[in-house]
């Protein structure tokens, strides 16, 4: 149990996909104009790595590794990835109009995202157990999602103060960004 607190914190906070490991920039950077669309975008994330962390585990330990093809793992996770991503589209696209709309083009870049990617490979390569690389996954997103609102937060407020204008726009958002990886860099303690 004291093993999986310390991946869930070491992934969520101590190694953030997105302000230690830099996977997963474009939507961070692209959705985080709002706390409602972030939060959105994180949501569907969550589900996405964590679905995706299960789906190939499997796939990579019992079809992958027992055939001896393993250096097919980055095509099969693609794939894995690019169907659950599917799956999340026609589910937002009925269900939350409203929530399709504001992720636009950033949902579908989902498939895309290496931070998915990402976490799916290293919990193959660090030799996760099932229940081990699912904590991970769901952690991992958990990390990205609390970085994404907090970004978009961030953003709300600045949107309103005098800003000089050479740091108008994605300037300002880069510093932010960056501030907010040396603030969860003091995270590294914890472990």
């Amino acid at each position: 149990m004291k093993e999986l607190f310390l991946v869930a914190v070491g992934a969520a906070l101590v190694n953030n996909v997105v302000l230690s490991q830099f996977l997963g920039l474009c939507p961070f950077l692209g959705v985080s104009k709002k706390v409602k669309t972030a939060a959105g975008m994180g949501g569907a994330v969550i589900f996405v790595i964590t679905v995706s962390s299960a789906v190939t585990w499997l796939i990579n330990h019992f079809v992958l590794e027992t055939l001896s093809v393993t250096y097919m793992q980055t095509i099969v996770f693609i794939l894995v990835i690019a169907a659950l991503v599917q799956f999340v589209e026609m589910f937002l696209k009925k269900y939350s109009q409203g929530l399709y709309q504001a992720l636009g083009v950033y949902l579908p870049l989902i498939t895309t995202n290496c931070a998915v990617l990402g976490v799916a490979i290293s919990n193959a390569s660090d030799g996760y157990g099932f229940v081990t690389a699912l904590v991970s996954g769901f952690a991992t997103a958990v990390g990205f999602t609390i970085s994404i609102v907090i970004l978009a937060g961030i953003r709300e407020k600045i949107e309103y103060n005098d800003i000089p204008a050479s740091f108008q726009g994605m300037p300002i958002v880069l510093v932010t960004a960056g501030l907010m990886a040396i603030a969860f860099y003091g995270f590294a303690g914890l472990i």
